[in-house]
């Protein structure tokens, strides 16, 4: 019998072939290196070591993942108190109004982001337009120091990933039942308990989901951090760059990037355990109203 592939076929033998090639071995590619051995002159050799993963450990590369995690974790919070209620608002306007926003917020998406990361540079400089702004208000008698600061790269962070955060956010309030906001006022409720007990839990996995998409990325943007932070404010991200393009320790570099992978993989379980018990809970609910 002769067989003839369908365009669904080969739609999916090309999607997998792609994955395969570009995805899946070049992370065992990583994964390989990072049990290798550094050698300045060939990037990596035999034998096979552990002594990339024993050097996570120590105090001084922990001091940078705990950086790295205080500015991802100060982003995301951010972008969570922004983006949330912005989302929430947004929610309420008609589809045509909604439509806008979402458009005139997903317009700075055409232009790269390390060229609006220069452009944040010039603006937070001491003759940057922050500057120049707060000393015409008469606000400030001299230049603040922004640029190379922890301010700085977590403002920076949350300027780029904010829409990030909005767009899983507004996928969870339209799917929130306004009835049941009606029935907790007509049983009483006021509206911090409204928003605390019902809007809250119905939306968590909007809101992990969008944590996890800002907080991951904001880890290894190392451009960033090398522009609007400096030296003193090094991201994960700028430690895998460094080992590859600097000291050239690819196992190094490498275990480094596995336990990036690691760590993602950990948040995204904990999203889906979240998002199932929500769900649950949501089951629950329903079968004691009927």
């Amino acid at each position: 019998m002769k067989f003839t592939p369908t365009f669904r076929q080969l739609a999916i033998w090309l999607s997998l072939s792609w994955l395969a090639v570009f995805v899946l071995v070049p992370h065992l590619l990583v994964l390989v290196t990072s049990f290798l051995t550094a050698d300045p002159s060939n990037l990596a050799v035999w034998p096979l070591s552990l002594d990339a993963y024993a050097r996570l450990w120590d105090p001084v590369y922990a001091g940078v993942l705990i950086d790295s995690l205080y500015l991802s974790l100060m982003a995301t919070l951010c972008c969570l108190l922004v983006g949330y209620p912005f989302a929430f608002v947004l929610s309420r306007f008609s589809p045509g109004v909604r439509a806008v926003c979402l458009f005139l917020m997903i317009i700075p998406f055409w232009t790269n982001s390390l060229i609006r990361t220069y452009a944040l540079k010039m603006l937070m400089g001491n003759k940057g337009l922050f500057n120049d702004t707060l000393l015409a208000l008469g606000i400030i008698d001299a230049p603040i120091r922004m640029i190379y600061t922890e301010f700085a790269v977590i403002f920076g962070l949350t300027y780029i990933l904010l829409p990030f955060m909005v767009l899983p956010l507004m996928a969870s309030f339209d799917r929130l039942d306004r009835s049941l906001l009606e029935a907790a006022r007509d049983l009483g409720a006021n509206a911090w308990q409204r928003f605390w007990r019902i809007i809250v839990p119905l939306t968590m996995p909007g809101i992990i989901a969008g944590c996890l998409i800002v907080f991951l990325p904001a880890m290894g943007m190392f451009y960033v951090a090398d522009l609007l932070g400096g030296a003193r404010n090094l991201l994960l991200g700028n430690l895998i760059k460094n080992q590859f393009l600097v000291v050239r320790d690819w196992p190094f570099g490498s275990a480094a990037s596995v336990a990036l992978i690691v760590l993602m993989a950990v948040l995204l379980w904990a999203y889906f355990q979240a998002n199932r018990r929500v769900s649950r809970r949501g089951g629950l609910e329903d079968e004691n109203l009927t």
